[in-house]
């Protein structure tokens, strides 16, 4: 149960075997937009396709994701079409990084899991300071 709690899942009709799993990210949020940056940069990086969902249209985003939901939690979408959001995404990220997997494993596992949904819930809530920060700062530049 805790686990359904964690990650939001649905699955997609259209699988497709060949294609890399997609990371949805807020590029708003100036955080969230240099961890990004450093997971493309990381060896990796090439096995993910990247969306800042404030530049994404609606198709974009595929079935069972909303941008409304991109924009208030981090999700992946797996090659097989299961989206996974908040902890559970970045345990997907990285299993897909090279030096990051053994982490990527932990994090998906009890209990384990559920303490990186915790923290990751926290930084959820001090991000929006984060983002109103950095449009102050546009603003004044």
């Amino acid at each position: 149960m805790i686990r359904a709690n964690l990650a939001c899942m649905d699955r997609l009709s259209d699988e497709r075997p060949d294609a890399r799993p997609v990371v949805y990210y807020d590029g708003g949020c100036p955080v969230c937009s240099r961890e990004i940056g450093q997971y493309r940069r990381r060896a990796g990086g090439e096995g993910f396709e990247w969306l800042d969902v404030t530049r994404a249209d609606g198709a974009q985003l595929g079935a069972g994701l909303t941008r409304e939901a991109a924009l208030g939690r981090m999700h992946v979408r797996r090659a097989d079409g299961t989206l996974v959001s908040g902890a559970a995404a970045f345990a997907e990220i990285w299993r897909g990084m090279r030096g990051l997997r053994w982490l990527g494993v932990l994090v998906a596992v009890p209990p384990f899991d559920a303490a990186a949904e915790v923290l990751y819930r926290v930084f959820l809530r001090v991000r929006p300071l984060w983002r109103r920060g950095a449009s102050a700062t546009r603003r004044r530049g």
